[in-house]
């Protein structure tokens, strides 16, 4: 009986989680989601699937964020029609996320082609629209917490809290196998203990193999109470607003967004923040409140159902109002998505308030290696938003008090109850220093380091009974990472780089002294970029200039018939 698990995302990184179990009686994916981070991590987005998607007969989808989620509406487009189980909150909210994810690629898009018109360089078009994502919803069907179904013949799961975000579940998993069935738990997103607004994720039952999230398994955060954490934020407010601009807060719209409203209204109460106006720039953060309001009860702290009330806060719903803030240069806080800064209307802020020293960039949430919001948390003194460089003179600051994600010891201790049985651990969503450091913690535990692994991107385990238990072993057949592992765990890649040198060049040429030693330094550049004869390695003229028209990629994939946003 061949049984076999495929791992085509989140593998030496922290997004596109993508997991696919292939059985006797046939295939199922848990969790379906976006690339995000580095242009060479994202293009994996555009490429078709390493799978056929008609051959799959069901889905699992853990929780509700785009990097778990983000590429069902393809899915749909290239042939699925199975159902996608997962929570009814989760469900609620994707109703919302996924459609807004489409818009997005919509308005990437229209720029970009705008661009791209100007530069003779073909159109091109979104993975898939707002209307494709909104017909995908239809296949999404609702499980409750802790009750066994049958996703697929052969296949029994059940879904349990996570503690992550609202309507967040891990997945335990039994497929019908001699000896005996084989038992799976696929971790999702693991919350952390006394988060905000969710309860503690539930312990899980023993299994043989698990798919453990290391968001942060190389690290340890402080433990603070929640009144502590609403200090925290507090005092960066009241400090952000004294130096006398805005606050910038990127925000997820799902969990992140509801935290930190709830926290400004009872600081608000507490009189411990002066009343400021407090614009929330996301019609989507401002409908997924609305889910969060209607899954009270599921809330750690929402018996009443008056949650993230109290404050003085605005919702914008339209770009009119939207640009109206960028009229408002002191004196309010202004939280936009998305959360690490690669789209929606947080980018405009940042454009209108990065270059002013009185401003304040307020980080409150994890930032993937390579995404706008890395750059800037990290350091980098210029960035290119929208094709603009914009010199980074704002006061940047982080907490690290709202992370969604348990850290190294918390991980160890969910997965503690299960390590005596365990066959096999494979650790996914998380970069490699993370990896090393949660393999290191499990170890620790008791747990044999030859049973701990670490897989790459589209690598393949054959699922085998050895020395009485079920283990995964590396398939000696698979076809070919559509990444090489290296470029998949990167933090940054060319596009980076390329961008980085530009900004560098110019202000290498705006030092110089005239115009003389400037046009120098250009013809030094000239002769070093003719000199790698870029595009034609054989000595012949360079190639892929911008009037050259860039091929579409060929495929039977129905999305990924839709183009290339590659040069985004």
């Amino acid at each position: 009986m061949n049984i076999s698990l495929h791992i085509h995302g989140a593998a030496g990184t922290v997004t596109g989680s993508c997991h696919r179990l292939v059985t006797p009686d046939g295939e199922l994916l848990v969790e379906c989601g976006m690339f995000q981070g580095p242009k060479s991590l994202r293009s994996l987005n555009y490429r078709r699937f390493p799978f056929e998607a008609a051959a799959i007969e069901a889905v699992l989808l853990t929780h509700a964020h785009i990097d778990h989620t983000g590429l069902f509406p393809k899915l749909a487009l290239a042939g699925f029609r199975g159902k996608a189980w997962t929570t009814e909150a989760s469900r609620d909210l994707l109703h919302w996320l996924l459609p807004d994810a489409g818009a997005i690629q919509e308005g990437d898009v229209d720029r970009l082609n705008r661009r791209n018109s100007r530069r003779g360089e073909p159109r091109v078009a979104p993975i898939y629209t707002r209307i494709d994502a909104e017909a995908s919803l239809s296949l999404l069907a609702v499980q409750h917490y802790d009750s066994w179904f049958e996703p697929m013949k052969g296949v029994r799961a059940r879904l349990r809290n996570a503690g992550h975000i609202l309507g967040s579940a891990f997945v335990e998993m039994e497929i019908d196998a001699t000896p005996r069935p084989v038992r799976l738990v696929f971790s999702g997103d693991i919350g952390p203990q006394e988060k905000a607004l969710q309860p503690d994720p539930s312990m899980p039952d023993p299994c043989d193999i698990l798919l453990l999230e290391s968001t942060y398994g190389d690290r340890l955060r402080q433990r603070l109470t929640e009144a502590e954490r609403r200090a925290l934020l507090g005092r960066e407010l009241r400090d952000a607003l004294k130096a006398g601009g805005n606050v910038i807060v990127p925000v997820f719209a799902v969990e992140r967004t509801q935290e930190i409203l709830d926290d400004i209204a009872r600081l608000r109460r507490d009189r411990e923040m002066r009343a400021v106006p407090v614009f929330l720039d996301s019609p989507l953060a401002g409908r997924t409140t609305e889910v969060f309001r209607r899954h009270h009860l599921a809330l750690d702290r929402g018996t009443d159902g008056r949650v993230f009330t109290g404050g003085d806060f605005r919702l914008t719903e339209t770009v009119e109002q939207s640009k109206a803030i960028g009229r408002i240069h002191g004196g309010a806080v202004i939280l936009a998505g998305s959360g690490m800064c690669e789209a929606g209307r947080v980018k405009h802020h940042l454009k209108d308030h990065l270059w002013r020293p009185e401003s304040t960039v307020l980080f409150v949430g994890y930032q993937a290696p390579g995404t706008l919001g890395a750059l800037i948390r990290d350091g980098t003194p210029r960035v290119r938003i929208h094709g603009e460089e914009i010199n980074v003179k704002a006061r940047i600051r982080a907490i690290d008090a709202y992370s969604g994600h348990a850290d190294r010891d918390e991980l160890v201790e969910w997965a503690r109850p299960l390590l005596p049985a365990l066959g096999s651990a494979l650790l996914v969503h998380g970069e490699p220093d993370a990896l090393r450091g949660l393999a290191d913690g499990l170890s620790g535990a008791g747990l044999e380091r030859a049973r701990i692994q670490a897989p790459d991107l589209d690598q393949a385990f054959d699922i085998v009974f050895r020395d009485d238990r079920w283990q995964t072993i590396r398939s000696p057949v698979a076809a070919a990472p559509r990444l090489a592992s290296a470029q998949a765990s990167a933090s940054r890649d060319w596009h980076n780089d390329y961008a980085a040198a530009l900004l560098d060049l110019r202000n290498a040429l705006q030092q110089e002294g005239d115009d003389r030693r400037r046009q120098q330094l250009l013809s030094e550049v000239r002769r070093l970029i003719d000199s790698h004869r870029i595009g034609g390695g054989d000595g012949s003229k360079p190639t892929g200039s911008s009037s050259t028209p860039r091929p579409t990629p060929r495929s039977n994939d129905a999305a990924a018939r839709r183009a290339t946003l590659a040069g985004q």
